[in-house]
C-alpha cells in the first residue's frame, strides 16, 4: 500500500541529517579521488554513464539515501505512475508520458482507450505524413516541396522540441538525415514571429501549431501573425498549417489545417517532447526513423529507472543526492553545464522541467510543507560559461552543485590539431579540469587567488551525442524530477503558478484594471 507522506515525517530523513558529512576536498584529492571516480559510476543507457564521484556523498550517506528511497516508496510510486494511477492530484489526471516511448508495466486504459496504442497510432500517423512531405507527395500550391518546418508553441511546446532539434541538427547534417530546417516561434513579442518570418521562405514553409486546448493566447496570436504573412504573400494558410492538439480542441477537426495529430491531458507540456508535440517537428526535420531512435534511448533510461537498487538507478541516485544537497546541505540552486554546443538550449528546457514541476510550497494535498523544495536551475554550455558565471561558482559565497555533461567525440567529426591537441580534446580537458578545480580548490597566500574547493559536481559521460543518447539524457532528467517530487510529496505534474499572470493579463487587455495594475498598464501604453 502506497503512503504519501511529507519528507520530514520519514524516519530515514531524520537519520540522514545526522550522518557525518563528507569533506569533499579531502575525498577528491590524490589517489582517494581516483578511486572515487572509478567507484561511483552507474550506467544510464545508450553507453552513457552517470559519474557522481565528485558529489559530496560516501557509502554511509548513500546507505542513508537508500533507506530514504525505500521508506518514501520511490520504486512503488514510479510503478503506480506508469501503470496509470491518478498521480496528478491537482488536476486529477494520470501521468503517461512514459507510454509515448514504451510499455513499462500494465496496459493503461483511459477514456476507453489503450493509451500506449493511442500514442503509437499518432506516431505512425506522423510518420506517414512526414514520408509524404519528404517524398513531395504533400506540397505547396505550386507543387513544390516544403524545405522548412516552423513550430508555433510556447512553454513545453517550444523549449523541449527546440532544445532537441538544436541538439541533433549537426548530428543530422553529418549523417545526411537533415530533411528540413526547423525554426521556432514562441514569444508573443511580435519581434519573435517577425524575425523568424523575415528569414523563412514562407512559400516553402510548413507551420506546426501546437496547442493542447486550442486556446493558448500566445500561440493563437502567433498563428494569426503567420497566417497574415502567408496571405500577404498570396498563399493559402490551409496549405501550410499542421495542428498538434487534443481530439476535443477546436483545432482537431478543422479544414484550416493539412493534418492534425493528437495528444491528451495525461501528458504535461514540459514532459511532451516524446509525444506528437516533439514528434511532428522533429520527424519533419530529421525523419521518423531518427525520432524513433530518440524514443528508444528514452525507453532504455525509463527501464533502468525501475531498478529498486539505488546504486544501479542513475535517475534515482541523481534525485536523492539532489535532495541531500538541497535539504541537508542547504544549497539553493543547481547549474547544468553541458560541454557540447549542441546542448545550448538544454539547460533552458531543464529549467522549465524542474522549476515548473517542483517549484511548490504545498504538498500534493494542498498543505504547506515545512522544508525547502525545488532548487533554482540555470546553465550554459562549456566552455562559454567558464568565461561568464564560473567566477561565482568557484569563489562566490554560495556553493552550487554542478551537473556536467561531456562526450568523447564531436557530432560532425570535423576538427584540427592546434598546439598538440584537437578542439574536442581541449573541450574535454576543460570539463575534467573544472570538476577537479571545483572539488579540490587551490591554496594560496593571496586570498584573491585562494579556492576553497568542496564544490560538488556530477557528470554524464558518453561517446557521442546521438538521438538515442539524447533520449536517454532527457528521460534521466524527467525521472530525476519525478523522484524528487515523490520524496518531497509534491504534485510535480501541475503548474498553477503560471495561471495568475495569465488571468491578470486578460484583465489588462479588456481594460478592466484599477490600482497599481492600471498604472503599469498606462505606463506601457496598453
Amino acid at each position: 500500500m502506497i503512503a504519501w507522506k511529507n519528507m520530514d515525517t520519514l524516519t530515514a530523513y531524520q537519520e540522514l541529517q545526522n550522518v557525518e558529512r563528507l569533506d569533499l576536498r579531502t575525498a577528491m584529492s590524490g589517489e582517494n579521488g581516483a578511486e572515487r571516480v572509478k567507484k561511483y559510476s552507474v550506467p544510464m543507457g545508450e553507453g552513457l554513464a552517470f559519474n557522481y564521484g565528485a558529489r559530496a556523498v560516501d557509502d554511509k550517506i548513500l546507505e542513508a539515501l537508500a533507506k530514504l528511497a525505500e521508506e518514501a516508496q520511490l520504486t512503488e510510486k514510479y510503478a503506480a505512475l506508469y501503470n496509470g494511477e491518478v498521480i496528478n492530484t491537482g488536476e486529477k489526471r494520470r501521468v503517461l508520458h512514459h507510454l509515448t516511448r514504451g510499455q513499462l508495466g500494465e496496459t493503461v486504459v483511459a477514456d476507453g482507450v489503450d493509451k500506449r496504442a493511442f500514442y503509437v497510432e499518432q506516431q505512425e500517423k506522423i510518420a506517414k505524413f512526414v514520408q509524404k512531405v519528404h517524398a513531395g507527395e504533400i506540397t505547396n500550391a505550386a507543387g513544390e516541396k516544403f524545405t522548412t518546418v516552423v513550430q508555433i508553441g510556447i512553454g513545453g511546446s517550444d523549449l523541449g522540441p527546440r532544445a532537441i532539434y538544436l541538439a541533433l541538427e549537426n548530428w543530422a547534417k553529418a549523417n545526411n538525415t537533415l530533411k528540413m530546417k526547423a525554426e521556432f516561434i514562441s514569444n508573443v513579442d511580435p519581434d519573435d514571429a517577425a524575425g523568424v518570418l523575415s528569414e523563412v521562405d514562407v512559400a516553402h514553409a510548413l507551420f506546426v501549431l501546437v496547442s493542447k486546448s486550442g486556446t493558448t493566447l500566445e500561440t493563437l496570436t502567433n498563428e494569426s501573425f503567420v497566417k497574415d504573412a502567408l496571405e500577404k504573400a498570396g498563399l493559402d494558410p490551409a496549405r501550410h498549417m499542421v495542428a498538434v492538439t487534443s481530439e476535443t480542441s477546436p483545432l482537431a477537426q478543422n479544414a484550416g489545417y493539412l493534418a492534425a495529430f493528437f495528444m491528451d491531458d495525461y501528458i504535461g507540456g514540459r514532459y511532451s517532447s516524446t509525444s506528437a508535440v516533439g514528434g511532428a517537428v522533429l520527424s519533419l526535420a530529421f525523419g521518423a526513423e531518427v525520432f524513433a531512435q530518440f524514443l528508444s534511448g528514452a525507453a532504455e533510461a525509463d527501464a533502468l529507472a525501475k531498478n529498486p537498487d539505488l546504486k544501479g538507478n542513475a535517475a534515482m541516485l541523481d534525485a536523492l543526492i539532489g535532495v541531500y544537497e538541497r535539504n541537508v546541505l542547504g544549497y539553493p540552486s543547481t547549474a547544468v553545464l553541458p560541454y557540447a554546443q549542441a546542448l545550448s538550449r538544454f539547460p533552458a528546457h531543464l529549467q522549465q522541467l524542474d522549476m515548473e514541476s517542483n517549484g511548490k510550497s504545498v504538498n500534493r494535498f494542498g498543505e504547506a510543507v515545512d522544508y525547502v523544495t525545488g532548487p533554482v536551475i540555470y546553465g550554459e554550455p562549456g566552455t562559454n560559461g567558464q568565461h561568464s558565471f564560473y567566477q561565482l561558482l568557484h569563489q562566490g559565497t554560495d556553493i552550487v552543485p554542478l551537473q556536467f555533461m561531456g562526450f568523447r567525440n564531436s557530432q560532425m567529426g570535423s576538427d584540427v590539431v592546434i598546439q598538440g591537441s584537437t578542439s574536442q580534446q581541449k573541450l574535454c580537458a576543460n570539463v575534467a579540469a573544472q570538476i577537479i578545480a571545483f572539488a579540490c580548490g587551490k591554496d594560496d597566500e593571496d586570498r584573491n587567488k585562494y579556492f576553497a574547493g568542496g564544490r560538488p559536481s556530477s557528470i554524464i559521460i558518453g561517446d557521442q551525442l546521438t538521438p538515442k543518447a539524447l533520449g536517454a539524457i532527457l528521460a534521466h532528467f524527467e525521472n530525476k524530477v519525478m523522484f524528487q517530487g515523490f520524496v518531497w510529496n509534491l504534485n510535480s505534474f501541475d503548474q498553477e503558478g503560471v495561471q495568475l499572470g495569465k488571468v491578470l493579463a486578460k484583465r489588462v487587455l479588456a481594460h478592466e484594471t484599477d490600482g497599481a495594475l492600471k498604472v503599469y498598464s498606462d505606463l506601457l501604453n496598453i
